[in-house]
């Protein structure tokens, strides 16, 4: 049997019922604030695209730039596509992610991978043939 998932002794089903101000008593104080002064224009298009998509009224997917959402109960099961600098990642909202930012589930930096160092960039490479 799957280990069945509490967010502060709520079920999801029971997180998916309530509305954002009683939400908002379980979050820690930095998102209660955050939320508590209501949320910006681009806030609200994203939560309206997230109640379109919810009803079926469209397939598109959701695109974002607003990394500085926070994950509420009505964004679980979704598919939201976060701009992570020069792409979109896709983020699955799963309950976990519940109170978190969107921005700390897509990275916007990446692994470098360096190959050989270029002639004149140490010591050792003026010894090695130049063809």
């Amino acid at each position: 049997m799957a280990k069945q998932f509490f967010y502060h002794g709520k079920t999801i089903a029971e997180l998916k019922q309530m509305e954002n101000e009683e939400f908002l008593k379980l979050l820690p104080s930095r998102q209660r604030r955050k939320l508590k002064r209501g949320f910006a224009e681009e806030h609200k298009k994203l939560l309206k695209r997230i109640d379109i998509v919810l009803k079926g009224s469209s397939k598109k997917p959701i695109k974002t730039h607003c990394r500085d959402m926070i994950v509420l109960p009505k964004m679980l099961d979704l598919t939201i596509n976060v701009h992570a600098g020069n792409k979109y990642v896709p983020v699955f909202i799963q309950p976990g992610m519940l109170g978190n930012y969107l921005g700390e589930f897509a990275l916007t930096r990446s692994k470098v991978a360096h190959s050989a160092p270029g002639v004149g960039a140490t010591r050792s490479s003026a010894a090695a043939s130049v063809k």
